[in-house]
Order: C-alpha cells, then sequence, then structure tokens
C-alpha cells in the first residue's frame, strides 16, 4: 500500500539530471564512475534537504525516485536482446515507493517461460553494476512458477509481491504474477489476516509486547513503522485499498484518526531518515549513541526537570503508543469483518448498557458513554467479570477514545466512577490485563492525571530500561503473578506472603504511585506519597490503609537501598531498619513491593544474589520485629547463639568440639556476627582440615545460601591481599557482589566474595570452578601488584557521563571508616579500587557493591593498617587523588572510543 507523497515536479532536473548522464557516457566515461556520481550527487542533495529542514515523507519517495532512474537506465544499458522476456519489479518497501537513506533495496528479476537458461551472464551483470554504483540491493530471481510456489510456502514473499511494481520488462508477464499471486489463487484474505496477526503478536512478543524500551527498533517495536505496514497490508489484501485515505472511504477510519495515523508515521519516517544519515548506513534502532544527538537535530534543550534527550524520547514514545491504538482498534476492525462476517448470532445482553456480539464486548447505544459516563470505567471491570469476553469492539474503542474527554474532575468525583475504580483493582482476575487496556485507550491518564504525566516518560540512564508508565505496568504485573497459582513456582516465598496480605488492592496503588511524580523536580517519593495519599482519601480508603499505601510510596527504595547499600551483617542496621519500618505488615507490603520493583526496572538487574540479600534482610528484621523495637537485637547474644547453631552442624560432621574452639579462638565477635551458621561450619571444617602448606585456602560454594557463587579464602594476613584477589577476579570475568573481609587475632584474614558469571547466574561448571581455584592460589602465593590493564568500556556505558564522587564518613561503633565511591561502571572498576586501597596502605574490612544502571554505588568499610579507623587528611587525599587519576584513564579510554 503507497503511502508515499507524489514527487515535486521539479525533482528530475534537481535529483538526476539524465542529459548529463548520457553525455558523459557518450564521452567515453567509466559507466560505473558516472552512475555513482549520479547516485551520490542525488543522495547528497536529499540529506541536505533534510538538514535544512526538508520532512522525510517528500524525500522518501524522492529516493525512490531516484533509484527508479538509475536502475531503468542501467537496465537499458546491460540488458541485451538476448536478455528479452525479463522483468525488472521493486518489491518490499521499495515496492511501495518508499526508500530511507540507508534501506535496502528489494528487487526481483521475474523470467518468462524460458527461464534463466543463458541469460544468468546478463543478470549477474546487472546486478553487480547495481553493487558497484554503491546501491544496497537484495534481489531474487523467480519464474512466475516461483512465485506461486514461494508465496504459498511464505507470507513474507506473497507481502512483498503484493507491495511490487514494475520497473522495466513486459507489462504482461508482470500482471500475470500480481493475477497468480493475488488473493483469489494463494493466501485469501482470511487466511492472509490471521497469518499477519500471528506474524504481529511474535513481533511483539520479541519486544516485550512493550514500545517502550529505552533503545526502542522503530521499525520493528510495538507502535512502530511495521505496525502501519500491518495495516496496509490487510486493507489491500481484503478490500484492495490502495492508500491508508482509502480506509476512510471504507468506514474503518475517521479523517482524525487518518491525520493521527499520518502524523504519527511522519514522525518516524523524519526519526528514520535522521537515524540513517547520522549512522550512514541501514540502521532502526534508536540507540543510545544517537538519541542525544537526534534530540538536538530535533531542536530540544535541557531544560530544569528533563534533559532535551527525555523530551524527544517521550514525543517519539507517545507517538508510538497513539499509533498502538490505531493498529489495535483496525485489527478489531478487521477481525469482525474478516473472521466473523458469517457470524450471525444475536448480541447477548450484559446489562442496559453492554452487550456481548461475536465473543465482544459493546454498547448496547451509541450514545452510553455520553448519557453514563461512569461506563468508561464499567466496561473494563465487565471484561474482568466475564472471561469469555475476548475483547471490546473496535466502535466500542473508538466511542470509548472520542468521549475520553468526559473524565474531568466532575467525572473524578463521582462515586460511582471511583468505586468502579476500586472494583477493578479489587478482582481476583484481569486487573493487569485491564489496567494496561486503560492506558493503551488513554483513560487511565485522564482518571490519573500525574500518570498522565509520565506516560512515554524516560530516564536517560541505563537502569531504568522502560519508560516510567511502562515499568509501572510491568510492577503491577509482578505483583499480579505473585498472587496466581499458575504462577507460584516463579517466587514461591512472594507467592506465600501474597497469600496473607488482608487488603492486596493497597499494593496495587502504591505500585501504580511509587514513581509517579518523577520529572516534577524534589523528591519523587515525597511527592507521590502525598498523592497516593489523597487518591486514597478520595476513594474511600481508612485513614489506616491510606497511610499504609502512602508510606509504601515514600520509602519504596528503603529496601533495596539498605540492602545494597548497608552492612546488614551489623546489629545496629538491622535494629534501625527495624524501627523504620515498624511492624511485619509493612515489611510483608515493603518486601513484595520493592522485588516486583526491581524485577520491572530492568530485566538484567534481577539476579539470584539480589534474590537472597533481600530475603536476608526481610529475614533478620522479621525477627527484630518479632523481638520487639523495646528489645534490640544484642551484639553478644547474637555471636553466641550463632555458635552454638554452628557447633551442632560441626557435632553432625564429627568435628571434635576442642577442635572447633582451637580454630575459634582467635576469631573475633565481629566474624560471628557477618557469618551465619552454616557459613562458619563450612569454613571451620576446611579449616580444621587443612594443614599449612595448603594455604592459600580457596572454597567456593559449599552453600550457597546468598544467592551466588562464594568464594572463601584463609590465608596469611599480608599486604595486598584484597588488591591481588580483585584483580584475579577481573581477569577471570566475575563480577564481584559482595565482599566480606575478616582478620583474625593471629595474623589470619577470612575474606569471602560472592561472584556472578558475566550473565548474572553463579558459577556451576565444576572446570571452571578449578580454574578460579587455581588462579586465586596463584594470585594469592605472590606479593607483586600488577597495575589494573585498561579494559574496553561497554558501548551502552560510554554514552552517559557520571561524575566522580568520592567521601569518607567515619563509623565509630564498628570503628572503621566508610568511603563511598560513586563513579562510572566500567570493567575492572574493583581491581582499581584494591590497587588503590594497596598504594595507599588501606585495608578492606567490608565492601557492599551497587550497579545502578551505568553508575557504580559502592561502599567500602575500610581501617588503616593498625585496622584502626583513618583519621589523617593526607591519607583521605592520597586514596582520592590514586584512585580518580586511575579512573580518569578509563574515562579517557571512553571518550576517545566515542570520539569525544
Amino acid at each position: 500500500m503507497s503511502t508515499a507523497t507524489a514527487y515535486p515536479s521539479e525533482a528530475d532536473a534537481v535529483l538526476f539530471d539524465a542529459d548529463d548522464l548520457e553525455r558523459r557516457l557518450a564521452a567515453g566515461e567509466p559507466a560505473v564512475r558516472v552512475f555513482r556520481d549520479a547516485r551520490q550527487h542525488g543522495d547528497a542533495i536529499l540529506k541536505g534537504r533534510f538538514r535544512e529542514g526538508a520532512p522525510a515523507r517528500i524525500l522518501v519517495p524522492l529516493r525512490a525516485w531516484l533509484v527508479d532512474q538509475l536502475l531503468q537506465r542501467a537496465w537499458d544499458r546491460i540488458m541485451d536482446a538476448g536478455c528479452a522476456g525479463i522483468a525488472l519489479v521493486a518489491v518490499g518497501g521499495y515496492g511501495r515507493g518508499e526508500l530511507h537513506p540507508g534501506s535496502d533495496i528489494d528487487l526481483m528479476l521475474l523470467l518468462d517461460d524460458a527461464g534463466l537458461a543463458g541469460r544468468d551472464q546478463c543478470i549477474e551483470a546487472f546486478i553487480t553494476f547495481l553493487w558497484d554504483i554503491g546501491l544496497e540491493v537484495g534481489h531474487s530471481v523467480r519464474t512466475l512458477a516461483d512465485c506461486v510456489a514461494e508465496s504459498e510456502h511464505d507470507i513474507t514473499v506473497a507481502t512483498n509481491l503484493m507491495e511490487s511494481r514494475l520497473l522495466k520488462g513486459p507489462e504482461p508477464l508482470y500482471r500475470a504474477m500480481r493475477e497468480a499471486t493475488g488473493p483469489q489463487q494463494v493466501w485469501p484474505s482470511r487466511t492472509f489476516f490471521e497469518a499477519k496477526w500471528q506474524e504481529q503478536l511474535q513481533r511483539h512478543a520479541k519486544y516485550h509486547d512493550t514500545a517502550y524500551n529505552l533503545e526502542p527498533n522503530i521499525k520493528e517495536s510495538p507502535g512502530g513503522l511495521r505496525d502501519i505496514h500491518m495495516v496496509g497490508w490487510v486493507a489491500k489484501r481484503h478490500f484492495g485499498a490502495e492508500t491508508l485515505h482509502d480506509l476512510v472511504d471504507q468506514g474503518f477510519l475517521t479523517e482524525q484518526e487518518h491525520d493521527d495515523l499520518i502524523q504519527g508515521q511522519n514522525l518516524l519516517w523524519d526519526i528514520r531518515f535522521a537515524l540513517h544519515t547520522l549512522a550512514d548506513r541501514r540502521e532502526d534502532r534508536l540507540l543510545f549513541d544517537h538519541q542525544a544527538t537526534l534530540a538536538r537535530q530535533f531542536g530540544y534543550t535541557d531544560q530544569e526537570h528533563a534533559l532535551g534527550v527525555e523530551q524527544f524520547m517521550q514525543r517519539y514514545f507517545r507517538t508510538v503508543m497513539e499509533l498502538s491504538r490505531l493498529n489495535e482498534m483496525l485489527l478489531q476492525l478487521y477481525q469482525e469483518v474478516i473472521l466473523y462476517a458469517d457470524d450471525r448470532e444475536p448480541p447477548q445482553l450484559i446489562n442496559k448498557r453492554f452487550q456481548s456480539r461475536k465473543g465482544f464486548i459493546e454498547v448496547t447505544h451509541p450514545n452510553v458513554f455520553r448519557r453514563y459516563p461512569f461506563a468508561l470505567l464499567e466496561v473494563f471491570l465487565l471484561l474482568q467479570q466475564y472471561p469469555g469476553l475476548k475483547g471490546v469492539r473496535a466502535s466500542t474503542i473508538r466511542l470509548i477514545r472520542s468521549h475520553r474527554h468526559l473524565i474531568n474532575d466532575r467525572f473524578r468525583a463521582d462515586l460511582r466512577c471511583r468505586s468502579l475504580f476500586m472494583e477493578i483493582l479489587r478482582q481476583p482476575r484481569g486487573i493487569t490485563h485491564e489496567l494496561r487496556r486503560m492506558h493503551r485507550y488513554g483513560l487511565l491518564g485522564r482518571y490519573i492525571p500525574a500518570f498522565g504525566a509520565i506516560t512515554g516518560r524516560m530516564q536517560y540512564d541505563l537502569f531504568h530500561v522502560y519508560t516510567v508508565d511502562s515499568h509501572t505496568m510491568f510492577v503491577v504485573r509482578n505483583l499480579r503473578r505473585f498472587a496466581l497459582p499458575e504462577h507460584a513456582d516463579e517466587l514461591p516465598f512472594c507467592h506465600t506472603i501474597m497469600q496473607r496480605l488482608p487488603k492486596p488492592e493497597l499494593l496495587l496503588l502504591a505500585a501504580l504511585f511509587h514513581d509517579i511524580a518523577k520529572g516534577r523536580g524534589g523528591d519523587h517519593s515525597e511527592l507521590g506519597a502525598e498523592d497516593a495519599f489523597h487518591f486514597c482519601q478520595d476513594h474511600g480508603l481508612s485513614q489506616y490503609d491510606s497511610r499504609l499505601v502512602a508510606w509504601l510510596v515514600r520509602h519504596h527504595l528503603l529496601l533495596s537501598m539498605t540492602a545494597q547499600r548497608k552492612d546488614i551483617s551489623d546489629p545496629d542496621v538491622i535494629n534501625e531498619f527495624a524501627d523504620r519500618i515498624g511492624d511485619r505488615t509493612r515489611l510483608d507490603y515493603l518486601y513484595l513491593l520493592t522485588v516486583a520493583d526491581i524485577r520491572a526496572t530492568n530485566p538484567s538487574l534481577w539476579n539470584s544474589w539480589k534474590d537472597a540479600l533481600l530475603l536476608e534482610l526481610y529475614t533478620v528484621t522479621k525477627r527484630a520485629l518479632r523481638r520487639g523495637l523495646e528489645h534490640p537485637i544484642d551484639n553478644d547474644e547474637l555471636v553466641r547463639e550463632t555458635q552454638t547453631q554452628a557447633r551442632r552442624r560441626l557435632k553432625v560432621k564429627g568435628l571434635h568440639h576442642m577442635t572447633v574452639k582451637s580454630v575459634w579462638r582467635h576469631f573475633t565477635a565481629d566474624y560471628f556476627l557477618r557469618y551465619s551458621a552454616e557459613e562458619i561450619a563450612w569454613h571451620t571444617e576446611a579449616i580444621a582440615s587443612s594443614r599449612t602448606g595448603d594455604l592459600p585456602l580457596v572454597l567456593l560454594d559449599g552453600h550457597g545460601s546468598r544467592g551466588g557463587t562464594e568464594v572463601f579464602l584463609y590465608t596469611t594476613d599480608k599486604d595486598h591481599v584484597f588488591a591481588l584477589t580483585v584483580y584475579a577476579m577481573d581477569q577471570l570475568n566475575l563480577n564481584i557482589q559482595d565482599a566480606r573481609i575478616i582478620t583474625t587475632r593471629n595474623g589470619y584474614t577470612l575474606d569471602s566474595y560472592l561472584v556472578l558469571e558475566d550473565d548474572g547466574e553463579p558459577v556451576q561448571d565444576p572446570r571452571r570452578k578449578e580454574e578460579i581455584t587455581r588462579r586465586l592460589r596463584e594470585a594469592l602465593s605472590q606479593d607483586r601488584l600488577t597495575v589494573p590493564t585498561r579494559r574496553p568500556v561497554p558501548r551502552k556505558v560510554q554514552h552517559f557521563n557520571v561524575d566522580t564522587r568520592i567521601s569518607f564518613v567515619q563509623d565509630p561503633g564498628n570503628e572503621r571508616t566508610v568511603l563511598e565511591l560513586i563513579t562510572a561502571d566500567r570493567p575492572g572498576l574493583l581491581a582499581r579500587v584494591g590497587y588503590t586501597f594497596a598504594r595507599c596502605g588501606v585495608r578492606l574490612q567490608n565492601a557492599k557493591i551497587a550497579t545502578i544502571g551505568a553508575k557504580a554505588e559502592d561502599v567500602f568499610f575500610i581501617t588503616g593498617q593498625d585496622n584502626q579507623p583513618l583519621r589523617d587528611q593526607q591519607q583521605f587525599d592520597a586514596i582520592r587523588h590514586t584512585l580518580i587519576e586511575l579512573l580518569d584513564e578509563d574515562q579517557d579510554l571512553a571518550e576517545q572510543a566515542t570520539g569525544l
């Protein structure tokens, strides 16, 4: 289906000078040079016009026209009389008359009954010539029979031929091909529609059913150009439509909807044209590499609360959301006309406002929403309550969209509307599905205006890989999966907690509001909590429930930040955290919200270590709450309890109590506070059975309770142990998630690291474990400290500037200094930190490693060589200077890679 704009009359004189081409050829200039010059001249003019502000809707068909001229003249020069009976056919996007600067030029050489015999050389010469002049050509050579056979076998071939244009050759042959591959012969419109719909569903699933991934594919993602193509293909196959405006004449689109569709396509064409020009090749992904440059090119500048790139991407995301809505409505219309045309069953009445027709809900009268505005929400509740319904009829979708303006302050104050919204959240099934449908139809952002403000809003970082609204919908989905029996095996503990929540709808409200204030400036948690409280009050919730929802929104980052940035083996940290939580009910709600939030932020963030870390904090906090906040955990009591449990385990293993006492006599209380009884038993058994010659002792796994691969090191305490260890792990491509360093009273060190492979999984392969053990023993057996090597910075990370910040605070309760490092994440970061500590005479006692997108936020608990806190400002300055010097080398390398 053509959507192209007609060529301006002066195009041939400006883009392509046929007289000049013929003159140069007649003068004996090489044909390849002449044609290449003509192509480059035309492409340069098109790109120049684009930079000057000409829209892609004019330039895209002009480039197709330019290529037409080159191909037709090349054909006339190369295809001699012996090659008669071949038709040159443009197919696919080129067949539609659409060519972006980097798009493939898809051609088919259609052979008559004589076939290929004796004509392969001229075909090869023609295609070679096209490549030589710089045209990116994809081609096929087929007979009429081939076209029929391949069309029957592959719907993509049938689709490409349906959009074909004859460029050169016998027209009767081309017409015969169109007839033989038309809907009367292969892929009748019903079968074609069903196949194309499945194709779209599979394509959308590949992109997680969201257009809002922060590096979207503007062609293939939901709401992208392919969705517009889908609409056109079905219209062409079933109705014989030639343009999208023909759908207005057929009654499938209103003029306004057609305008929305074309405006959306025009924006995507402008972005795609710019992408191809910027990358100097075909590039349909809006990569971070290009987003900021495109934002500037499209006139966006940084504002107080939004970067220019965020504004540009929000416009893109809102556009594809509207295109997704139109795509859904049109496909629903097609479904009714094509698949259910023969269904004559009368509609089934649901209530006086709605009925079911052919399995789809529809209004009983076109004026339903005008007379009963609350029905704009009722329709979604009915879809939940009648699971046999397959969806909403397209005519009703259009009515919903056209009556969205009725959702105003009066509507939001209507008790019926408030009750309906809360009923939707309290249903046993379909909550996620219907909230998403409300969002797609544009109602959710109208009912909750603050939600409308975050629609399509992106955050320009690597941590949040979805737009805020899409992320919020994923959080709701994750919470609902915790509740459903069919998903109980996914996260069994979350499922168990969810079953005992008194009011799950409060958790869903917290999910809807937890990020709703992003982009306003100020603390989004505080602002969102205020919004949530007022919304709950307006919807009839009690003071207690309203405060709980607001508290969850205000503190939705508390659990994850405590687990990842504080030493949760420290009883004082747990007592303080438990005091902020207050009671077990809040802990349950917050734990579920935190897990759902992390899993919806970035698919790569959730791993077994993070699962175990949050569970550990939940468990020890629950224990503290059970004791009562007036009876905080006592260090000595916790040490005695842990030792007792460890002795029981060691007794079962056959270890004599005097042997255990001998191993433990030099261990500090800190050791028994930081490790579980299971871990201590594992360490003790290995140390007791080791000999002096076995050192350094390197153990892997053993218990696996912390969600990763535990690497335990026992060796004599000497300088550079941490630096040597993390450097070796860096060379092994292990990602360190956590580090605990304990020094014994008799000059040994007990070091524990939690590591994951690059794919986020624990180390599984026995040979890999042997390699790690061997390399670590080798590293710790030497005293030579190696300057960490510079490694390439990943592509995505290179495009985010993170200022390095280093701060020091004292932790007098534990007699240590806390160093907080915020910097750009990069390979080998910890190796640089370890090297710095070694050079500056610093001992590491504990570490919390947290990577948030492109940013590392690591906390190190350090002392001097005397195991006392650092006090000297000169030592602080030396650490800061050395670390920044090493990190600046990485920054220089990253800037060289990006050409900054």
